[in-house]
Formats: C-alpha cells, sequence, structure tokens
C-alpha cells in the first residue's frame, strides 16, 4: 500500500492552501471552545462566512456555475474536519436540501434554497418521537388536511438544531389506517410557524438537542414534499446516507463509510495521545517505553485504522464501537489531565480524548443505534433472518 503524500496539481494545490488559510481565520480557537462548551456542533458565524464566500453554493447547489470539481470536493470536506469546523446542522442541512431539491415544487425550492446556499436557512430532521425508537416509520405525529393546509399535532424527540434553523423536514402519518410505510407524509416545516415549541435537552455527554411539540400547526400545501402518504419514497434517501448505506464511489474520492467527521476528532485524539506519549518527563523517561502503553496505544491506533477502513454501514458500525472502545485507554495513557477540556491550561492533549470521551456513547446512537445496525447487517447482509423480539417462552410446569 502506497503511503507517498498525493502530488495535486497547482490549481488544486491553490485551492488547498486558500481554504486552509480562509478556515484558519475563521474557525478560532474561541469557536471550537464555545461549541465543545454549548455541544451546539454548530456556529452561525462560521456557517454565514463560508456561505458568502461561495463554499455552500458550490458544494450544495446543483445548477452553480463553478462547482466543486470531484477533488475539490475531496479536499474540502477533508480541510473543514482538520479545522474542527462544526458540522452537525451542515450535515442535515445538505441532506435534506437534497430532497427539496428532488421533491419540492418550484415555489419551494425558490423560497427556501437560494438562502441555504448563502447559509441563512438551516435545516433539521424531525424523525424520532418519544415513544418510537429507531423506527422513524412508526410515526404518530398527526397530519390532517385542511382545505388548502394542514393541521399537525404531535412531537418528536433528538430534533437537533432546531434552535439554530429555519426548517424541519418533518415526518407526519397521514392515514393511520394504512400500513406504516403507506401512511406517511413529508414536509418541509417552517419553526416560525404558530404552535410550535422547541425545548432543549442535554445529553449526556453535553451535546445539545431538542424535543419539538407541534400543538394545531398549520402548514400551507405548498410545503408538502413528495405525495401524500408517500412520505416513505422522500424519506428513504437521507436515512440511507445517514445510515450509512450508500454505494462506494467509483473514483476512491469519497468516504468509505458515514462517521468520518467524527472519525477524525478520533484520530486526532490517538496523534495526540501517540505524540505526548514519546515526550521525556523531567527524568528523561517517556510512557512509550513502558510495555503496557506501547501495547495499548498500539492496540488503540490498529483499531482505528481498521475502523477508518471498513465501507458502508459496517463502518458506521465500526467506527462507532471503535470511538468507546478505544477512548477510555487514551485517557488512561494520558493520565488524570486528559479529563480537562480543551483550552484549559494544563490539559494533557487540549481535551481531544477527553471530547470523544464524552462524544462515544452519542455516536452510537446517531441515525439508530449500534444494535440495529447490527441486526440490519446480520439480517440483510448475512441472511441471518429476521430478529425475534418477542418474550421467550414460558416452561410448562
Amino acid at each position: 500500500m502506497d503511503f507517498s503524500r498525493v502530488e495535486l496539481a497547482d490549481e488544486d494545490q491553490r485551492f488547498q492552501d486558500e481554504l486552509r488559510g480562509f478556515l484558519s481565520e475563521i474557525v478560532t480557537e474561541e469557536v471550537i471552545r464555545r461549541d465543545r462548551e454549548t455541544g451546539d456542533n454548530f456556529d452561525e458565524g462560521v456557517h454565514l462566512a463560508l456561505g458568502a464566500a461561495g463554499y455552500l453554493d458550490r458544494d450544495w447547489n446543483p445548477e452553480c456555475p463553478n462547482p466543486f470539481t470531484r477533488l475539490q470536493r475531496r479536499i474540502w470536506e477533508l480541510e473543514k474536519r482538520r479545522a474542527h469546523v462544526p458540522w452537525v446542522t451542515s450535515g442535515t442541512t445538505a441532506m435534506i436540501s437534497r430532497s427539496v431539491q428532488k421533491f419540492g415544487s418550484a415555489e419551494l425550492k425558490d423560497e427556501v434554497l437560494p438562502k441555504v446556499y448563502s447559509g441563512h436557512v438551516r435545516m433539521c430532521l424531525g424523525y424520532t418521537e418519544p415513544e418510537g425508537g429507531s423506527d422513524v416509520a412508526t410515526c404518530k405525529t398527526r397530519a390532517v388536511r385542511d382545505g388548502s393546509t394542514w393541521v399537525i399535532n404531535g412531537s418528536k424527540m433528538f430534533t437537533t438544531g432546531a434552535h439554530n434553523c429555519q426548517y424541519v423536514f418533518l415526518i407526519t402519518n397521514t392515514d393511520p389506517t394504512a400500513p406504516k410505510h403507506s401512511s406517511l407524509t413529508m414536509f418541509l416545516v417552517p419553526l416560525d410557524t404558530p404552535g410550535i415549541e422547541i425545548q432543549g435537552i442535554r445529553t449526556v455527554d453535553g451535546d445539545r438537542t431538542n424535543i419539538v411539540y407541534y400543538s394545531d400547526v398549520r402548514v400551507d400545501d405548498r410545503y408538502r414534499l413528495g405525495g401524500v402518504n408517500e412520505g416513505w419514497k422522500v424519506v428513504r434517501e437521507p436515512l440511507d446516507a445517514e445510515h450509512g448505506a450508500v454505494d462506494a464511489a467509483d473514483d476512491g474520492l469519497a468516504d468509505v463509510s458515514i462517521m468520518m467527521h467524527q472519525a477524525n476528532f478520533m484520530a486526532t485524539a490517538v496523534d495526540k495521545a501517540a505524540e505526548k506519549s514519546a515526550v521525556p518527563d523531567p527524568n528523561g523517561d517517556r510512557l512509550i517505553d513502558d510495555g503496557a502503553v506501547a501495547f495499548r496505544l498500539g492496540r488503540s491506533v490498529a483499531r482505528l485504522e481498521a475502523a477508518l477502513s471498513a465501507p458502508s454501514i459496517f463502518g458506521r458500525v465500526a467506527l462507532a464501537q471503535t470511538m468507546r472502545d478505544i477512548s477510555p485507554d487514551l485517557m488512561d495513557i494520558m493520565g488524570a489531565a486528559s479529563a480537562l477540556p480543551v483550552g484549559t491550561e494544563g490539559a494533557a492533549d487540549d481535551g481531544a480524548s477527553e471530547y470523544i470521551y464524552r462524544f462515544a456513547p452519542l455516536v452510537g446512537i446517531y441515525g439508530g443505534t449500534l444494535e440495529v445496525f447490527r441486526n440490519m447487517i446480520a439480517q440483510y447482509v448475512l441472511g441471518l433472518g429476521k430478529p425475534n423480539y418477542s418474550p421467550p417462552a414460558k416452561k410448562a410446569s
């Protein structure tokens, strides 16, 4: 395997240099510190700056006169990760914008998409319900037609980014008597509509997500995406993207699996642990000279590399599980000072391992739990059949 440096053409090298310089100016230490403290995974100033510079238009707009080339798009993704650009709300906006382009009316696209490309409109996912778990098709949030409008009632959990967004990509039930995959209708609902209440929730790692209540929310039919009771067709594509169930790119210029942005944080933590372990202390001793440290650090590096190489839905599972497995080892190697967060004086690795330790449980839940994805692999890849969740039969007395 060739690990030599890729030589870029002059035009692509200029693009990388300009982008790296621009990101270093807008993604400051204060931006990163505030993002880690608030758990928002979004920074409006950074997002608007990217929009004003034309990067969002080049990335997301299929009609952009100067879109990214395939190689530029790869550079764009890698440089954003290296700079630790807050990403979650940008990611959901990117997914939803493709659905608006494909299923939205001309009127809706004219209203929403230009402001998406400028950074002034962001969109979040309204899928999970308080009692629904990972199966979004068990939707109970009701949308009832009333002339040219729809009246929506219900609630959604884990609507991450809603407090920073202008629209929600909302899955609703429009026919409770139909089979669950034939009862769904998708809407792009303006979040300033009367009857919508957003309440913040803190996850165990300190991230901010939301529960959103919909009480007699009236939405014009022009905000509907796709046909009535045909919402599953609309939601399948972004669901597949979120699950990582997408085909590999023929040219190799795409991530082999989803969760690569999160994986970059893990790679940063491993690199910092390796660097720190090779620095002599005042007595001239190095952590890496301890056999136990060398073994655990080497195992973490091997696990990381294997996870980064796993494709599709397998990589989604491997990356999340690896972050859960190696983050305690990294913190243990670094010692007590590894518990200090980014920007704190005396932090062993500037909060790198502390961040992924807090973040790891959530990575195994985003878009569905690891257990769900393992069952999907077992059922659809290995052909082991559908899981049986029924309670065990009672033995005859």
